[in-house]
């Protein structure tokens, strides 16, 4: 069993995360600059087995596609084209930066430290994770 990979998608940069082997825990991957996002999957891909990306999905408060969504759909389609046999879902991304900051503030961290913002995005990417896994979770029963 591959892990699963969940991208935070942004237009200077991207926050990954990851499972574990056994599909269990998401854990904060790393942040990386946008531009640079297929080579770190490639090289990373190498390295590890990932059965399915995840791709944070931007909705309004009506369910609909936000306007980030735009900035969104060229990417999937460009990870589709270099990893023609991976799946890749979009999954709902709503609130996962105001979480990221909320679990910062719970977790003691400083105001500087929160101020990161490629902390954010890798803390984002494993909330929008977790919760997929949690849904998966939910469909198998």
């Amino acid at each position: 069993m591959g892990r699963i990979m969940a991208i935070d998608f942004g237009q200077k940069r991207s926050g990954i995360a990851v499972t574990d082997p056994l599909q269990l825990f998401a854990t904060g991957l790393d942040t990386i600059p946008s531009n640079q996002l297929l080579d770190y999957l490639k090289k990373y891909m190498l390295l590890e087995i990932v059965d399915c990306v995840v791709v944070g999905e931007p909705k309004d408060m009506q369910n609909l596609a936000s306007d980030a969504s735009r900035f969104i759909e060229p990417f999937v389609k460009r990870l589709k084209t270099a990893f023609p046999e991976m799946r890749i879902e979009r999954y709902d991304e709503r609130f996962t930066s105001k979480m990221a900051l909320q679990s910062m503030i719970d977790a003691g961290l400083s105001k500087k430290k929160r101020q990161d913002k490629a902390l954010v995005d890798t803390i984002s990417a494993t909330l929008i994770l977790q919760s997929y896994l949690e849904s998966i979770k939910h469909q198998k029963f």
